[in-house]
């Protein structure tokens, strides 16, 4: 059992900790305010339970179809487009007179992050994965909670150390970081509409 859940933490930091665009907005957002940094990963997190669940109730075959990948990757690149574009128009917004203490705003992060990580294609690709080694194992609840486990531990953690050290960065480079992360989420969303684009035809 003990083993199952080293597993699954291993599984769920493999998860978490490459630099794509959930760990993009967490820490763009943590630069503001740790809130809002963990509100968005807290949004992430619900999304992959959302998809856990309707795996423990066996409903993995209606969202392991083409058709369904295809859609939620063509809503997850105009979602990016438009965080993007957000990102890019409070390029030059002072982090200082953010309001990041509004119950509306940390509502506003949660969502930002369940949505970005509900209509990722990778996020089902994992989560249909993790249901076959499950399968296979005899304890697989003891990897399912070392992921989330896992998870909530980099949702807390990266957050708080981004924003402890954002003195470190100034207004302008803080700028310069919003420019190149939107460029960053522009890529990603092209790299998704392209192979959306070449798996039409195979």
């Amino acid at each position: 059992m003990l083993i199952d859940f080293l597993q699954g933490i291993i599984l769920g930091l493999t998860a978490a900790v490459p630099l794509g665009p959930i760990n993009l907005l967490i820490m763009n957002e943590s630069l503001k305010s740790y809130k809002n940094g963990f509100s968005v990963g807290i949004g992430a997190m619900s999304a992959d339970t959302s998809y856990l669940l309707l795996i423990l109730f066996g409903l993995n075959t209606y969202f392991n179809h083409k058709i369904v990948i295809n859609t939620l990757t063509l809503l997850g690149a105009f979602f990016l487009i438009f965080i993007a574009y957000t990102m890019y128009k409070n390029r030059n917004e002072e982090i200082k007179k953010i309001d990041t203490n509004s119950k509306g705003s940390l509502f506003k992060h949660y969502v930002k992050g369940y949505i970005l990580t509900l209509l990722s294609p990778y996020t089902v690709v994992f989560w249909l994965s993790v249901a076959t080694l499950s399968i296979n194992k005899t304890n697989p609840a003891a990897i399912i909670f070392g992921m989330l486990f896992a998870l909530m531990a980099w949702i807390t953690v990266m957050p708080y150390f981004v924003f402890k050290t954002k003195h470190l960065i100034s207004q302008r480079v803080y700028s310069k970081i919003a420019v190149i992360s939107a460029f960053v989420f522009c890529c990603f969303a092209l790299g998704m509409i392209i192979r959306l684009f070449f798996g039409f035809f195979n």
